[in-house]
């Protein structure tokens, strides 16, 4: 690990097999949770206390990360709010023998600093000095808004057995291996048992190999914890000329009882992929009852939100479905 400022932190790995994922390449899930990581060490240096994943903004994996990479996740804060730390990571990777590394998927994490009894504390302000810093913190202040509208729309559906669309549960315990620093399970292990989850669902549906290209609005409502029963339901709700929108919740609950709360909630998007990696065109979903239509009508709304964000990374493929209005900067 090497520190460039007091507000950023570069963590660096070396992808190896193990990391491989059904798509030949390291796979969205572990990405992600390299990310998560950097992002907590970022918030933890910044605040000297410990501190929760609260939010993972829009994230676009333009490139694969392959095996024998080094890969470097930049972590830094741009905007800080009462106890909150808006985290920019930018992932890149490339040969460990030398060469210049290419960026491959850059987003936003929000954790928030939380003292003992778990409550939400103070921490310092960042003040943007540079011009490159400014930027970087007025764009920060731009996605709050953008972001609460995408929070209200995920908050106000309603997923039932009303549904048609292609649906798969994976069910598991929680376990110690799971473990963050806090003593409970990790906010980058929940992310991978998102993207896994999203794959399989997406797989069946197409009948392809699949890999995530773009995932947003990762929200984390409570912890997770240790021993808990964990239900990862994904479900397609949305079609576009490649993309599979795939609606992901996270339950958990005590083995002993039968209550499932909800710990987290987010949309990704998978495309099918050839033998030759590249992505191809898939049977578009017809919405079949009420509740289908509504879940349909919600993810064009999501995209439509997003193309609002500042320096959009939503990909071009994805574009396609808008309307024209909402591709207006």
């Amino acid at each position: 690990m090497t520190e460039t400022a007091t507000n950023s932190v570069t963590l660096r790995f070396l992808a190896a097999p193990t990391d491989v994922g059904h798509s030949g390449s390291v796979d969205a899930g572990t990405v992600l949770e390299w990310v998560d990581k950097a992002a907590y060490a970022a918030a933890v240096g910044w605040s000297k206390s410990y501190c929760v994943t609260a939010y993972v903004g829009n994230i676009r994996f333009a490139d694969p990360v392959n095996v024998g990479d080094m890969v470097e996740v930049k972590a830094t804060i741009v905007y800080t709010g009462r106890s909150s730390m808006h985290i920019r990571t930018v992932v890149s990777s490339g040969d460990p023998k030398g060469g210049t590394p290419t960026m491959r998927s850059q987003c936003t994490v929000i954790f928030v600093a939380v003292g003992e009894d778990g409550k939400p504390i103070p921490v310092t302000p960042v003040e943007p000095t540079t011009a490159e810093e400014i930027e970087q913190h007025q764009d920060a202040v731009a996605r709050i808004k953008v972001r609460e509208e995408i929070v209200a729309a995920m908050k106000d559906q309603e997923y039932t057995d009303a549904g048609t669309a292609e649906r798969v549960i994976l069910r598991f315990m929680a376990a110690p291996t799971d473990v963050n620093w806090g003593g409970k399970v990790h906010g980058g292990i929940v992310m991978k048992w998102i993207d896994e989850a999203a794959y399989v669902c997406a797989s069946r549906y197409c009948g392809s190999d699949t890999v995530a290209v773009f995932s947003g609005g990762v929200r984390f409502y409570r912890p997770l914890l240790i021993g808990h029963v964990v239900e990862v339901e994904a479900r397609l709700v949305y079609t576009g000329i490649k993309g599979m929108h795939i609606a992901v919740h996270v339950r958990s609950g005590d083995p002993k009882g039968r209550e499932m709360n909800l710990t987290t909630y987010c949309l990704t998007v998978m495309v099918a992929r050839d033998d030759d990696g590249n992505s191809m065109p898939i049977q578009p979903w017809v919405p079949v009852t009420e509740e289908d239509k509504r879940l349909r009508d919600h993810a064009r709304e999501l995209l439509e939100i997003r193309a609002r964000m500042p320096r959009n990374m939503i990909a071009n493929h994805l574009m396609k479905t808008l309307s024209p209005a909402a591709k207006q900067p």
